[in-house]
């Protein structure tokens, strides 16, 4: 599967970069604070997601002014400006859609559905919150705030631990370039600020579209009783809970998460063998059982030792494990 990259346009002339994925049905993501479409095409695991929730149906999503491949701009981010910003994107769709909003932008979904209910078929919050204040205590919100705006380099790598605590050193050092490529560190820090700013508690009795919430338990970044206060306040609202401590919806056991939401919004859940495992890959977590290393997999497979590198990284992404170890034990378990 491939994305197509768009452009749309507010009415005060800002950009907005989208992409779309697959074709029916249209689906519009919300990503979260910091987002590249086409960087977060190249890893592995957001692909993955991306291309699961695509299957089917459309797949739609953009990047916020200033992140990613929009411009940036002037304007100071606020809610509106937000809304703005999705309104474009929801232009250039000839029907309703399905809406997902994750983490920041949960809440952004929940204001669009309560002020525009003829364009929501479904609505889909993973990761989100009622009232950002209630994240976290004002001391520790200011202190990331400050090491964002005075050292960004150490400031993602913080987020990072806190985003994705169940990521290898390798894995949380990925994310962590990944998101200052996506941003300033100025821009970081006005939609980190944002979010904390962001309270939909008057508008949730709004929301007329059939919802879902999906939380893990284990969040650090959005305490779950903000996922059961959205859906205490949207009638009719189903409330998900799995397990796992990673805020990013890729990150951890994500082949749940995706059953979840396409089992709401009407779509062929897969059922896959082998842990949703390629063929090739299956060879690779034998070989792991049996000790191998990067270099002696690829000399038995006859490929290059970086490949062979991927395909470990790959599983490990895919199965949620931390470990070569994890995975030659899930292996093993298999016979």
């Amino acid at each position: 599967m491939e994305q197509r990259l768009h452009q749309a346009t507010l009415a005060d002339g800002t950009t907005v970069a989208y992409a779309s994925a697959g074709a029916g049905r249209p689906l519009v993501y919300v990503m979260g604070w910091l987002t590249h479409l086409r960087l977060s095409w190249e890893l592995p695991a957001e692909r993955a997601l991306y291309e699961a929730l695509a299957r089917g149906g459309r797949l739609v999503r953009y990047d916020r002014a200033g992140c990613g491949l929009s411009a940036a701009v002037d304007r100071p981010a606020s809610l509106a400006f937000e809304l703005e910003q999705l309104a474009a994107v929801a232009g250039t769709l000839d029907e309703p859609f399905d809406l997902i909003g994750t983490s920041m932008g949960a809440p952004v979904a929940v204001a669009w559905a309560a002020a525009h209910p003829e364009t929501v078929r479904r609505l889909v919050l993973y990761g989100g919150w009622v009232r950002g204040r209630e994240l976290s205590r004002p001391g520790v919100r200011d202190h990331v705030l400050g090491l964002i705006e005075s050292h960004w380099g150490l400031g993602s790598d913080v987020l990072t631990d806190i985003f994705a605590p169940d990521a290898d050193r390798a894995t949380r050092a990925e994310l962590a370039r990944y998101q200052r490529a996506c941003s300033s560190a100025a821009t970081a820090r006005a939609l980190l600020a944002l979010s904390y700013e962001l309270d939909v508690g008057d508008q949730l009795g709004r929301v007329r579209a059939p919802t879902l919430v999906v939380h893990r338990t284990g969040d650090r970044a959005a305490p779950v009783a903000q996922a059961e206060a959205l859906a205490a306040g949207i009638g009719g609202a189903r409330l998900e809970l799995l397990p796992g401590r990673s805020h990013l919806p890729y990150a951890g056991d994500r082949d749940a998460l995706v059953r979840v939401v396409r089992r709401f919004l009407g779509l062929p859940v897969a059922r896959s063998a082998g842990g949703g495992l390629t063929a090739r890959q299956r060879e690779v977590a034998e070989l792991v059982s049996q000790g191998c290393t990067n270099r002696e997999i690829a000399a038995r497979l006859g490929i290059d030792e970086r490949s062979a590198e991927g395909h470990v990284e790959r599983i490990r992404l895919r199965l949620g494990f931390r470990s070569r170890a994890q995975i030659a034990a899930w292996f093993s378990a298999q016979l």
